[in-house]
């Protein structure tokens, strides 16, 4: 005989905060951001991201270390263009791009969450523009984060940017030119990535296309004497390029191609990448 007993409580509203679709894309965008950085999950979620920071920050670590101890040298003949600095962490970014970020939309598709972020307030494009967002801020936080330190160390030393109005327009190109990088990768990892619920077969597509687009641009340009123009379609070294434009600089290679041809194709990366995007996901149903 068991004691049970039924209460009627009858219909209770619900009097807790009602985030709504704003609250939803916020918490969409933080447990994205926590998921990408591997913070809450296993250690091996974590190798990643931390080989990612390691690999960005190195470079500007010794650059800062030499301004310090050999600082005439270094202000006479070592010291890079502020561009150059985004050229040093290449490899942190090429990580984070395909190791790293494609993990942001796979692993819901994977473990059959999107349908249950559908029935909330969100749907596919506040879902996507949340995951966009985290992504981009994450590789914001590894494009810009050592640039802008190594700005700070070189004007603490004395030797970075003569007055006031010239630091600040160095901090906006280092912003503008350091958003292009994050724009483009962002876009073209998101959209390979939304072709498939595997995060290894999405880093590879993102391997195959920006290591191999460079690779086979590299061979047609240089050595089958293809117009330099054709430099615009390589994904991996154009925002990089870009960059350097923000500077009035250009990179060995791209000496003929024009600086709106260069914005247009890094446009057109942008927008090819995340048009992919929107159109896998409309493609995919909710259930």
């Amino acid at each position: 005989m068991t004691s049970a007993e039924i209460f009627d409580r009858g219909y209770r509203k619900f009097d807790g905060i009602r985030g709504g679709r704003l609250g939803a894309m916020r918490s969409v965008n933080w447990y994205t951001t926590k998921s990408i950085l591997g913070l809450g999950r296993k250690a091996r979620h974590k190798v990643f991201p931390v080989i990612v920071a390691v690999i960005a920050v190195l470079p500007v670590v010794i650059f800062l270390g030499m301004a310090i101890f050999i600082d005439e040298i270094f202000e006479d003949a070592l010291q890079p263009e502020y561009w150059e600095l985004f050229g040093f962490s290449f490899w942190a970014f090429l990580v984070f791009t395909t190791m790293v970020a494609p993990e942001a939309i796979v692993r819901d598709r994977r473990d059959g969450m999107l349908p249950l972020y559908l029935s909330t307030p969100l749907t596919k494009v506040t879902y996507l523009a949340s995951k966009a967002m985290a992504v981009m801020a994450t590789m914001s936080i590894i494009v810009l984060g050592p640039a802008l330190l190594a700005l700070l160390g070189f004007t603490i030393q004395g030797i970075g940017p003569g007055g006031v109005g010239d630091w600040l327009e160095t901090m906006v190109k280092l912003l503008a030119g350091g958003l292009s990088i994050v724009f483009v990768m962002s876009a073209v990892s998101l959209g390979i990535s939304s072709l498939t619920d595997r995060r290894a077969f999405a880093s590879v597509a993102v391997v195959m296309l920006m290591v191999g687009m460079a690779i086979f641009i590299g061979v047609m340009v240089d050595v089958i004497e293809a117009p330099d123009n054709l430099r615009l379609l390589d994904p991996l070294n154009l925002p990089f390029e870009t960059a350097a434009r923000f500077f009035g600089d250009r990179n060995v290679g791209y000496e003929n191609v024009s600086t709106p041809l260069v914005m247009l194709a890094n446009l057109g990366w942008i927008a090819g990448g995340f048009g992919t995007l929107a159109v896998s996901y409309r493609k995919l149903g909710a259930v």
